[in-house]
This record gives C-alpha cells, sequence and structure tokens, in this order.
C-alpha cells in the first residue's frame, strides 16, 4: 500500500497546459481523481475519499458528516473548488479540527464577465433575436421594423450590487464603463466600494430595489439571505429592472420570479445559479425575457486553471502543517 499522503478530487478539474480531468502533479503525494463522467453517486464519493489526508470538493457536493466520517480519522482538510462554501458542513470540520480552505479571487473576474454577458442579453434580447434568426422567421418576414426587438438602454441608469465582495466590485467596475450610476447593498458598510472611481452610494435593499434599473446578487447563501429576493421585493423593482444572479439559486424565490417575468413585472432576468440545481422551474424555463446558463460563473479556461493551483497550494499547505493561503476554517 502507498505511504504517501491521499489528496482526493471529487471533479474533473483543469490543469495547465493538460487534458481537463487530468490529475494536477503533486510530488510525493498520490493524487486520486473520481471519474470523469458519470459523476460519482454520493455512496460513490465516500468510498472514493476513504483514508484521505485532504478532499479536493466541487461546489455542488455535500460535504457532510457521513463524507467526513467515510474519509476516516486521518482526514486533514477540506479545500473547496469554489469560492461559496454553503456545501460545506463548516461545523462538523470545526468539531474534528479540519481546515477548511476555498478559492477566492480567481472566481471574479470570470464571473462578472458573465454577469455582464447576462445584462447586456437582457437588456437587448439577444435570446429572443437568436431564435429568431434561427428559426428561419427572419427570413420569412423580412426585413424588421425600426419597433422590433427594442431593448432597454444602461447609460445614465443605476446598478445595485446585492453584497458588497470582490465579484460584486468588479461588476460595478465594469457599471461605469456604461455610464451607469453604482449603488450597493450589504450588512455593513464597505468603504472602498465609496472610494474613486467605483465612488457607490450605500442604500438600503428596499430602497436600492425601487431605484435600480439592473439589480445583481453577490451575496453568499445563509440562512439570513435564502429567499432574499422573494415576491414582496420582486414587487418593489421597477417594471423595465433586469434581475442578475450568478451567487447562488435560492437567494431568489425562483417560482416568484418566475411569476414576475410571466406578468411583464420585470424587462428580464440574467441567472447562472437556480434554486434546485440542476431542476429549472418549468414555468420559468418558458419565458423568453429569462436569459439562462448552467452554473459557469467562472468558467474561463485560464481562471479554472488558477484555481487548480490554487487548491493545490491550500491542499499542499494542509498536508506540511502550515496555513492553508485561503483559510476558511
Amino acid at each position: 500500500m502507498s505511504q504517501l499522503p491521499k489528496v482526493v478530487i471529487t471533479g474533473a478539474v483543469p490543469v495547465r497546459g493538460r487534458a481537463i480531468g487530468a490529475a494536477p502533479e503533486m510530488p510525493g503525494v498520490e493524487v486520486v481523481m473520481a471519474p470523469v463522467s458519470p459523476k460519482p453517486t454520493p455512496e460513490e464519493l465516500r468510498g472514493l475519499v476513504r483514508g484521505a489526508d485532504v478532499i479536493i470538493s466541487m461546489f455542488y457536493q455535500r460535504v457532510d458528516v457521513a463524507l467526513l466520517d467515510a474519509a476516516g480519522m486521518g482526514l486533514r482538510g477540506i479545500v473547496n473548488y469554489a469560492v461559496g462554501f454553503d456545501n460545506i458542513d463548516l461545523g462538523a470540520c470545526r468539531e474534528r479540527g479540519l481546515l477548511v480552505a476555498n478559492t477566492p479571487d480567481a472566481v471574479t473576474e470570470g464571473t462578472a464577465n458573465l454577469a455582464w454577458g447576462l445584462i447586456l442579453a437582457c437588456a437587448r434580447r439577444l435570446v429572443e433575436a437568436d431564435g429568431f434568426v434561427r428559426s428561419g422567421a427572419w427570413e420569412k418576414q423580412g426585413p424588421l421594423s425600426i419597433t422590433d426587438f427594442l431593448g432597454v438602454h444602461l447609460t445614465g441608469r443605476t446598478l445595485l450590487i446585492v453584497g458588497a465582495g470582490r465579484i460584486g466590485k468588479a461588476v460595478g467596475l465594469r457599471g461605469l464603463a456604461f455610464g451607469m450610476r453604482v449603488e450597493y447593498a450589504a450588512r455593513s458598510r464597505h468603504v472602498d466600494f465609496e472610494l474613486a472611481p467605483l465612488a457607490a452610494r450605500r442604500v438600503e435593499l428596499d430602497e436600492g430595489l425601487a431605484r435600480a434599473d439592473v439589480v445583481s446578487i453577490h451575496t453568499p447563501l445563509t440562512p439570513e439571505t435564502r429567499h432574499l429576493i422573494d415576491a414582496r421585493r420582486l414587487g418593489l423593482m421597477k417594471r423595465e429592472a433586469i434581475l442578475i444572479n450568478t451567487a447562488r439559486g435560492p437567494i431568489v424565490d425562483e417560482a416568484a420570479l418566475a411569476s414576475a417575468l410571466q406578468e411583464r413585472r420585470l424587462w428580464g432576468a440574467g441567472l447562472d445559479v437556480f434554486e434546485r440545481e440542476p431542476r429549472v422551474d418549468p414555468l420559468l424555463r418558458e419565458q423568453s425575457n429569462a436569459v439562462m446558463a448552467p452554473h459557469i460563473g467562472s468558467a474561463e479556461r485560464y481562471w479554472r486553471e488558477v484555481m487548480t493551483e490554487m487548491v493545490c497550494e491550500n491542499a499542499r499547505a494542509m498536508l506540511e502543517g502550515k496555513r492553508p493561503p485561503n483559510l476558511l476554517s
């Protein structure tokens, strides 16, 4: 049997210059990769992590008591391949003295870029326009009139950032290029948001929702933020407002959002995350003013490769008894 420390990676990862799903090189370490396809079931995952010193987990997998028990007494820590960590039972990890780390910063640029892709797609009705071209309807109808596919403009409008973290700030800074005014809603004041060039104004959430033309969600999922955007708060928003969620699905009441979109009480929504992934509310799927992506926020090759390097650095530190660079707990 191998006497090398064991690191288990529970899903496919991109490695710079190599195929996706290839094991990253960690000299002096036994690296065990989960199958790329099909993804392991929870039961298979428990078998895979048996005897692990460090587990590198994916954001969509529950790191719970059952998984920790399956790993055994030699487990030293968990590294989440994500910035969010709502999939990890932090209390159970603390009770066992386990270190927990994540990958902040590496997800910032990709997720901010996607958020803006969703904003523009909603504002300019790109999903509807794409379907119109692909269906052959344009060829059948002929040249469009100047009143067809009218969108909403963004210059001079208000962008509300909900959650004043790295990604929210990056989205706000991009808003300046479109001449938008930026406001933010957060539990505490973030002076860095108020400094130039962003010069964002802090507002209470309800006030901000009523004023905003674009609302972009960037807060973690906690018991307090679950359904933070519910039917009442959706009702505060302007009829021509756009809601963007690239954070976590349950922050928004999906059924309430689907109804608001169907009744045209909002201009549109751009969603990369959903309340019960990978299931999406059937009514929401029917709405042409919803632009949807399958949780690909940080999925730019360069940054995903950086994330792989970060999780390996965190894992190596745990194995060497050092403080991981991105320690959560």
